[in-house]
C-alpha cells in the first residue's frame, strides 16, 4: 500500500494592489509635505489670524496676510501636525466651524484690500465631533460654500494631500482648483464608504477604486483644472523640487486670474460650479 504523501499547500498569490489605493497611501504619507510647509516655502512676510470672533481660535486651520513674489495675498490652510502630542492638539488636521469661520473672516479682510486668496487643503474632513456639531459644523462649511462661491477676488486652491468631503471643500470654491499627481479629492475616505457600502472597512481598496477620487480621475471629471506633477515617488522624496514645481504653476495661475476683469473672474467662477461633473445617460 502506498504511503500517504503530504500534500504541498500552494498559496496563491496577493492580488496586485489597485493604483487607486497606490495613490491613497502616497497621500496620507507621514514625510509629504503639510500645507504650512508650502506656506513657508513659497510666501513670505507671513502674518497669522487667530481667532473667528464668536468662540475661539482653532488649531487645525491657519490663516494669514503674506507676499507671494511680493504681492500681498492671504494664505489658508488646514495644519496636522508632525508629532503625536501636535496631531491631537489640531485634532489630524480636521477643523472645527470656528476654523472654518475663522478662515471666512480672513477672506473677507482679503477681499476688502483686494487682495488673493490662496488655500492649501489636505484634510480628511472636517471634525465630526460632538461639541463641532453642536457649534454649527454643517452651517459653518455650507458658509463658506456660499461666500467663498461669490468672493470678489481671485482664489485659488491647491489639495496637497488628502481632500476629503465637505471639510476640504469649503476651502476649495475656487476660481482655480489645483491638485498634486499624488493628491485624492473625494466625498468620503475609502474606509468610511466601505463601512456604509458593505459594512467592512477592510474593502478600503474597493472602496477606493469605486470613489475615483485620483488626480487622473478627478480632472476627467472635471473637478480640478489642472494637475500638477510631483517629483518621481512622491513630494516627500523631493520637496524642494515639489516646492518649486507648485511655485510656478501658481505663479502662472495668478497671472492667468488677474488678467480677467472682476466681473469675468465671477462669470467664470459661477459657469464652473454649476457645469462641474456633469454627466448625461439615454434611455
Amino acid at each position: 500500500m502506498a504511503e500517504n504523501i503530504p500534500q504541498k499547500h500552494v498559496h496563491a498569490p496577493a492580488p496586485p494592489v489597485p493604483e487607486a489605493w497606490v495613490k491613497t497611501e502616497l497621500a496620507r504619507h507621514s514625510q509629504r509635505p503639510y500645507p504650512m510647509d508650502y506656506i513657508e516655502a513659497l510666501f513670505t512676510d507671513f502674518s497669522e489670524i487667530h481667532g473667528d470672533r464668536l468662540f475661539a481660535d482653532d488649531a487645525a486651520m491657519t490663516a494669514g496676510m503674506a507676499r507671494f513674489h511680493g504681492q500681498p495675498v492671504l494664505v489658508i490652510a488646514n495644519r496636522k501636525g508632525r508629532t503625536v502630542k501636535e496631531r491631537v492638539a489640531r485634532k489630524f488636521g480636521s477643523p472645527d466651524p470656528e476654523g472654518y469661520r475663522k478662515a471666512l473672516r480672513a477672506m473677507r479682510i482679503a477681499e476688502k484690500f483686494g487682495r488673493p486668496v490662496f488655500t492649501f487643503i489636505d484634510c480628511a474632513g472636517a471634525n465630526p465631533g460632538l461639541g463641532a456639531e453642536e457649534r454649527g459644523q454643517a452651517e459653518a462649511i455650507a458658509r463658506n460654500l456660499l461666500e467663498m462661491s461669490r468672493l470678489r477676488v481671485p482664489t485659488i486652491a491647491t489639495i496637497t494631500g488628502e481632500g476629503g468631503s465637505g471639510g476640504a471643500l469649503a476651502l476649495a470654491v475656487s476660481d482655480r482648483v489645483l491638485m498634486l499627481e499624488n493628491a485624492i479629492y473625494s466625498v468620503i475616505s475609502p474606509e468610511g464608504c466601505a463601512s456604509i457600502m458593505w459594512k467592512d472597512a477592510g474593502k478600503k481598496q474597493q472602496a477606493a477604486i469605486a470613489l475615483r477620487y485620483t488626480a487622473t480621475d478627478v480632472i476627467r471629471l472635471g473637478c480640478v483644472d489642472e494637475v500638477i506633477r510631483e517629483p518621481e515617488g512622491g513630494t516627500h522624496n523631493d520637496p524642494a523640487s515639489a516646492m518649486q514645481i507648485v511655485n510656478e504653476r501658481l505663479e502662472h495661475h495668478l497671472r492667468d486670474l488677474q488678467s480677467l476683469s472682476l466681473d469675468d473672474l465671477l462669470t467664470a467662477r459661477y459657469a464652473k460650479f454649476r457645469n462641474i461633473a456633469q454627466f448625461y445617460t439615454t434611455a
